[in-house]
């Protein structure tokens, strides 16, 4: 049999594990939450009152603000400190590299006769990937 200390590394390694794929988990719930407010601001802006990549912008900073509220208390719970300065700057800092990427991407794609809704969600598969590794790794990482 395996010594103790080598089962109790295992099982740690594990449960680490299953504590960074329930972290996604939040993580995602919280992004398809902050991403319909985004989309349905999207949706009703770019139909009724500006052109797509205003609304992109005006739906993608409405999201983000919905998305800090719930990742500070559904998903990033590991501190019982409460968020410094820095990191609301960091986890603004990231949004914007979302930001970016989501105006861009709707632009380009839009430029080139892609419908909005595809345009759209292109931009969320490419922000989400990069904004959620930014955040885990840099904004919320443990210091």
């Amino acid at each position: 049999p395996e010594p103790m200390p080598g089962r109790a590394v295992a099982m740690a390694g594990r449960l680490g594990q299953l504590a960074a794929r329930l972290m996604l988990a939040r993580y995602l719930i919280v992004s398809i939450v902050s991403l319909w407010a985004d989309t349905a601001l999207f949706l009703a802006l770019s139909h009724w009152v500006m052109p797509a990549s205003w609304s992109a912008f005006v739906g993608y900073a409405a999201g983000m603000a919905v998305h800090w509220v719930l990742s500070v208390r559904f998903v990033f719970t590991d501190s019982d400190r409460r968020p410094s300065h820095v990191q609301r700057a960091s986890f603004v800092l990231s949004g914007l590299i979302g930001l970016a990427i989501t105006v861009g991407l709707v632009s380009a794609l839009g430029a080139i006769g892609t419908p909005l809704l595809l345009a759209k969600g292109a931009a969320v598969l490419v922000s989400f990937t990069a904004v959620y590794l930014v955040r885990k790794y840099v904004v919320f990482a443990r210091r």
